[in-house]
């Protein structure tokens, strides 16, 4: 059906929305595709949702190309599934949670893990009906503290997200390998351009976990990438290269020195170097030699707070969504003051080791950094207001109770694989797959009989996409400073065809060309309106991004119109009478 600006249900904006903070937030809210409901929440209007549907479509393609089966969930769910797996208590603030009206607790699905092993577990019984993939696209509810980026980040998003089912590892491997090829497929029909990351699993549990990340700069992954080999990583995945110990026959005993006036790190290396009777014989001291102890405060699942230190060189500092992502499923705070009184043995700005572990008496967890090896020689509190302890050697002097990823990853890092250097880079995630294992089946007892009439639980993984914010990842990687330049595999519409002049000529041979490409196939978005100056037009052709806009203005008196490439900038003028045959040998 030919698409009528004069009729369609659209109205652009001239300015960017004071709230808005990305380009694709920017572009679909001034471009007339979505409108702000609520924090976090937006509605499609039917330009964006002809955009939303087509990448809803090609993801719904390579599914089912792969031999994946689609099933469909409510959004409202029972709770006592993700009591089971704890889930109800892990997820926190970010569920959704209300009663019925007869009280009974219900949640708006922020995931559906358990649906999908409870729907098999009800129907299927013996190894002979695996393998198994299903999947859905389905709206998900998260209570975002911060929902922002439009669409990028909201409480209310869509998915797909699909589940494999097999009797062992070696099919989840090969489940898992299916799904990936799938992807690659998936993202480069959509004209995406992405990395494969390593990632962590987070709440969903599970081993082998891998992201797919569209890089852009205003994307709210970090992720890193190597300058020599193939490695690259979500930063909360990255692993530290752990130094090889360190002799320390010949490091003197640890000593307690008045470091008065040092309240920073930089303050307590100068006084470390400025004083002989602090200096050490082989070097100075710097930064990288001091011990900063960061004392946090865990929230277990089952609502238990404790405090956990963090030992960490001095010239870092922790990365709190990698502490996060290494402590799930237990939430992190910072140490507030009204939190040490409670803990006599932490001594503010004077936290030293010797007084924390497991297997002291403060009974305060203390891990450390991964660099923190044996006979390392360290700078730190020494548990007394004003005082630090110099020469303090780890395996000598203290031990921890174990090592922990949290600091920041640095530009130039080693990398864990290789030799060569971290590059750190922005994506925004579309894809995440998991190799889940047995955490769900087993927690909702889902097993089958295997060859040997034994009871086996079955061996999950976990594969999603983004449907909705790639509609966004992909205006992030396709825009300009006039508007969305759209790739044609995914643009809402193929040809923006714009009638400039006021003479009824140009309209009418506007819409006879309208029609041709209508009738050959090609989608077009007419824009007749005869009230609106064609500079307004030209600019709501740019913001709005479809891949050709077909000009009909003056030079028709040639019998010619203008063919621009939003993308390139290009343009040719074209016969008249070639111009449907034209643009047919020009869209794919």
């Amino acid at each position: 059906m030919l698409l009528r600006m004069s009729t369609y249900f659209l109205r652009t904006l001239r300015d960017d929305p004071a709230d808005a903070l990305v380009p694709s937030d920017k572009l679909l809210t001034r471009g007339g595709y979505v409108r702000r409901v609520a924090p976090g929440v937006f509605s499609w209007l039917p330009l964006g949702y002809l955009t939303y549907r087509k990448i809803e479509q090609i993801i719904r393609e390579e599914m089912d190309a792969a031999g994946f089966q689609e099933v469909h969930f409510p959004a409202l769910l029972p709770t006592e599934p993700y009591e089971a797996t704890n889930r109800w208590t892990e997820y926190g603030p970010n569920l959704f949670r209300l009663k019925d009206r007869r009280g009974v607790d219900y949640l708006l699905g922020p995931t559906h893990e358990e649906m999908f092993t409870l729907m098999v577990k009800d129907l299927y019984s013996s190894y002979k009906d695996l393998p198994l993939i299903i999947y859905q696209i389905q709206t998900k509810y998260r209570d975002e503290a911060r929902p922002r980026a439009g669409i990028l980040r909201g409480r209310e998003f869509v998915m797909k997200d699909a589940y494999s089912f097999d009797l062992n590892q070696d099919g989840l491997d090969l489940s898992y390998q299916k799904h990936r090829d799938a992807y690659i497929k998936t993202f480069e029909r959509l004209d995406l351009n992405f990395v494969i990351v390593s990632a962590m699993s987070g709440a969903m549990g599970g081993s082998k976990s891998e992201e797919f990340l569209a890089p852009c700069e205003f994307g709210e992954d970090t992720y890193v990438k190597c300058s020599k080999c193939d490695y690259a990583a979500n930063v909360e995945a990255v692993t530290t290269p752990k130094p090889k110990d360190v002799d320390f026959s010949k490091v003197p005993a640890a000593h307690v020195e008045d470091t008065p006036n040092t309240p920073t790190i930089e303050t307590l290396v100068d006084i470390s170097n400025s004083r002989k009777d602090l200096n050490r014989d082989d070097r100075k001291w710097q930064a990288s030699d001091t011990l900063k102890n960061v004392v946090v405060m865990l929230t277990g699942p089952d609502g238990k707070n404790e405090p956990l230190v963090v030992g960490i060189p001095g010239d870092r500092e922790v990365d709190m969504r990698r502490l996060e992502a290494a402590l799930s499923p237990a939430t992190v705070r910072v140490f507030e003051e009204i939190d040490f009184p409670k803990y006599p043995a932490l001594i503010k700005g004077y936290i030293g080791p010797q007084v924390l572990g497991l297997k002291s008496q403060s009974k305060i967890k203390f891990l450390v950094d991964p660099r923190v090896v044996t006979g390392t020689r360290w700078i730190t509190g020494s548990n007394i207001a004003g005082k630090h302890v110099f020469d303090l050697v780890a395996g000598r002097d203290f031990s921890a109770d174990g090592f922990i990823e949290a600091v920041e990853v640095k530009q130039g890092d080693v990398c864990p694989k290789c030799e060569g250097n971290l590059e750190i880079a922005r994506g925004i995630e579309i894809g995440h797959i998991f190799q889940l294992g047995k955490k769900y089946a087993q927690a909702l007892e889902l097993t089958v009989l295997d060859e040997n009439g034994k009871s086996q639980v079955v061996t999950m993984g976990s594969y999603g996409i983004g449907v909705s914010r790639a509609v966004a990842a992909i205006i992030e990687q396709n825009h300009d400073d006039k508007g969305i330049t759209w790739p044609e595999s995914v643009a809402p519409i193929d040809v923006h065809l714009v009638a400039a002049g006021k003479e009824d000529e140009i309209f009418s041979a506007a819409q006879e060309i309208a029609q041709g490409l209508e009738q050959s196939g090609i989608s077009v978005m007419f824009d007749d309106r005869k009230n609106v100056s064609p500079g307004v037009k030209f600019n709501d052709a740019e913001l709005l991004g479809m891949p050709w806009i077909v000009v009909v203005g003056k030079k028709l008196a040639e019998s010619k119109v203008e063919v621009k490439n939003r993308k390139t900038g290009e343009r040719q003028d074209v016969e008249v009478s070639k111009i449907v045959s034209h643009l047919k040998s020009l869209i794919k």
